[in-house]
């Protein structure tokens, strides 16, 4: 396992070397969907980077329990604890039961992310399959003096926490800048201070899912979710937990000061958010109308865009900016983005075809190595790798063209770079003609060709070889036979 791993902790807000707690086992919680609506984009972002996080750390020799729930209750329309329970509202909506509404989604979700080729997590466990465990952690957390019940409902005392505790410490912000921020209780509302939130909450009569817990008959509120299940499947305390950074102010704020009511312990070691999406450099929202989905942007259906794209090239364009880093969709960025993904697939596919000659070894191959690592190394620096994998691209072209030679070492070491950090790390696939059928088909194509030459028909040989170069194939005829990479 490489120790050189450093990687930005939010809490500290600084990077940090990776040490995990019981190496070579690590234990990783993402904040997964609320599967009520499509999956969106910005969602997407969130587990394809952990994908690539995941990917490393499992490539590196660590062995992962990648935990990422699914929230299938609990997560009411406003943040406040307010407001209609969304699985409810959409489940009135489409003349559905809530589980309907979960199971459609949660299906919706899963196709998605086979589509972008994220693995799947080690564990996904959902909300309401833990209701005794969220139950349990909400009496911990009354035992400890650090919440209230009160008439069925029963609340996290924020105000009694800080005083032993940072309750702002992921985000940095002032306590008093929380609360100046944060309305006024009138005089019907329970809680007992502005930044209090429900652990447990009093089902009202038309509130379809709800469990008898010791204070009445209720449904868990939507902290308490993630704090339960990550406790139950990796410990009071663990090495990462992730999510996108709209999650830190309030939902991992407050995971956090619920672990450490109840645990007494910070319940993850290092901290770590994606960053927001924006269109044309306008943050994407619903609100705005630059919200698009999945679906829309490989169909192009949308109409901000121009086309549709594949979803590897989506990936692709993802990983091209830093999981930090604020990523901007515009038509022009997508395109060279799918020119950048069909540049790599093509060198990917030329590579079984170069031929090794000579016995000198090529440092350059070494040395590229050393350059992917230490860009991965570097908090999963994405982009880095991705422009040290294009100087592997252009090795590839010149020993394709012989402009280069390559000895066998160098080309052995070169296609096991190429297979690490393409396909298992970035985990890129060939989408557009990487199938078993399309290179019989293309086979076949290649041999009527080469007929029509034998026959001398060099007018049908001309038409198939422009035909195939207008699809983006082009054919290359050598002393081997007729080689074909996309252009």
């Amino acid at each position: 396992m490489d120790n050189r791993l450093v990687l930005y902790n939010t809490l500290t807000r600084k990077k940090e070397k990776f040490e995990p707690l019981n190496p070579p086992f690590v234990g990783m919680y993402v904040c997964g969907p609320t599967v009520y609506s499509d999956v969106h984009l910005g969602n997407c972002r969130t587990f394809v980077s952990f994908d690539l996080i995941f990917r490393y750390l499992t490539h590196l020799g660590y062995k992962v329990r990648y935990v990422r729930n699914i929230t299938d209750a609990g997560h009411l329309e406003g943040d406040n604890d307010e407001g209609d329970d969304k699985f409810a509202k959409k489940a009135k909506l489409e003349q559905l039961e809530p589980m309907e509404i979960v199971q459609k989604y949660t299906l919706g979700f899963h196709e998605v992310l086979r589509l972008f080729n994220t693995l799947p997590p080690s564990i996904e466990p959902t909300a309401t399959g833990h209701i005794s465990e969220q139950i349990t952690m909400v009496q911990h957390i009354l035992e400890q003096g650090y919440a209230y019940e009160v008439n069925g409902t029963v609340y996290f005392d924020v105000e009694k926490y800080v005083k032993e505790y940072d309750y702002t410490v992921l985000t940095n912000r002032k306590l008093d800048d929380l609360l100046n921020n944060t309305r006024e209780l009138n005089g019907q509302d329970e809680k007992r201070g502005r930044l209090d939130f429900a652990l447990w909450i009093k089902a009202k009569p038309q509130h379809i899912m709800r469990w008898p817990s010791p204070w009445g008959i209720g449904f868990p509120g939507w902290h308490i979710e993630c704090s339960a299940m990550s406790r139950k499947y990796l410990g009071d305390q663990f090495d990462i937990h992730g999510g996108g950074m709209d999650l830190a102010a309030t939902h991992h704020t407050n995971e956090i000061a619920q672990s450490q009511a109840c645990n007494h312990t910070q319940p993850a070691k290092y901290w770590m958010h994606t960053n927001m999406l924006t269109v044309n450099g306008t943050r994407m929202s619903k609100s705005a109308g630059n919200g698009f989905l999945p679906h829309e942007l490989f169909s192009g259906s949308h109409p901000l865009l121009k086309r549709g794209y594949s979803p590897m090239a989506v990936r692709f364009f993802m990983l091209q900016a830093h999981y930090r880093s604020t990523l901007d969709f515009s038509n022009d960025a997508l395109d060279a983005a799918d020119k950048g993904y069909k540049r790599l697939m093509n060198a990917m596919a030329l590579l079984p075809k170069l031929k090794a000659t000579g016995k000198k070894g090529n440092s350059d191959v070494d040395a590229l190595k050393q350059r992917c690592y230490a860009a991965m190394n570097d908090d999963f620096n994405s982009p880095v790798l991705i422009a040290e994998l294009f100087e592997a691209v252009r090795i590839v072209n010149s020993v394709y063209d012989g402009k280069l030679t390559i000895d066998p070492s160098s080309l052995e070491n070169l296609n096991t770079l190429m297979q690490h950090f393409v396909h298992d790390v970035l985990g890129l696939l060939d989408d557009n003609t990487g199938s078993d059928d399309f290179e019989k088909l293309l086979e076949v194509i290649i041999g009527l060709r080469n007929e029509a030459k034998q026959n001398k028909d060099y007018t049908m040989s001309d038409r198939i070889r422009e035909g195939l170069n207008a699809m983006g194939i082009q054919l290359k005829d050598s002393k081997e036979g007729t080689l074909w990479n996309k252009i």
